[in-house]
């Protein structure tokens, strides 16, 4: 279960991201990927330190798309876990030079072409994004909604395992768990709920019932 934050969605439920995160955890979150596509690094980089002190060390942190911030927190004694990249970033051997071995790197992918390619060394990447399983207004970049059907017979083409992500919600996860997700990625479903704890709650159980 990979919560992905946006500060704003969690703003408009009258909570800081930090809260959010801290409550989402408490549910069930087993990883966490910073994306905050509006700020600042400077303002970034707070937010990610923030977020890794109230993170036990059973939980993933992903920084999106920002390798320097990784390095910057890294390098002021936060334990991060990785980055996760998209197709118009740094390519992924200059960001496993970046980030060293012990790193994971996780890439977006909605293509065949892009399956492959992310799996010609397995070195480099450790997962792959397939997305937007939905429409979604959570990302302005988000590629077209591939379906069900389509991201089943793309976790078939993958030799990396695979995370859902785009608009993602309960009624998704039995469906994913069965076609071979390796795990689900969701933004607005915690992020703006009433009570993210209780939904990521709803959302791990729902998941660990599909087992």
């Amino acid at each position: 279960m990979y919560l992905v934050t946006d500060s704003g969605q969690a703003a408009a439920a009258g909570r800081s991201i930090v809260d959010v995160v801290r409550h989402a955890v408490a549910g069930g979150v087993s990883a966490v990927q910073v994306r905050e596509k509006e700020t600042a690094g400077r303002e970034f980089l707070d937010t990610v330190l923030r977020i890794a002190d109230v993170l036990p060390d059973t939980v993933a942190l992903i920084v999106n798309d920002r390798v320097d911030v990784f390095l910057a927190a890294r390098a002021a004694g936060r334990r991060l876990t990785g980055v996760h990249v998209g197709q118009s970033d740094l390519p992924v051997g200059a960001v496993r030079d970046l980030v060293g071995g012990d790193a994971m790197i996780g890439l977006s992918a909605s293509t065949d072409a892009q399956l492959r390619r992310a799996a010609e060394d397995p070195a480099l990447v450790d997962y792959v994004g397939i997305g937007a399983l939905h429409a979604t207004r959570t990302k302005s970049d988000a590629p077209p909604a591939l379906g069900l059907a389509e991201f089943a017979r793309l976790v078939g083409v993958s030799t990396l395992p695979a995370v859902a992500i785009g608009g993602i919600g309960l009624r998704d996860l039995a469906a994913l768990r069965e076609c071979g997700a390796a795990g689900v990625a969701v933004v607005s479903a915690i992020c703006a709920a009433p009570h993210p704890e209780q939904a990521a709650r709803e959302l791990r159980a729902a998941w660990g019932a599909t087992a």
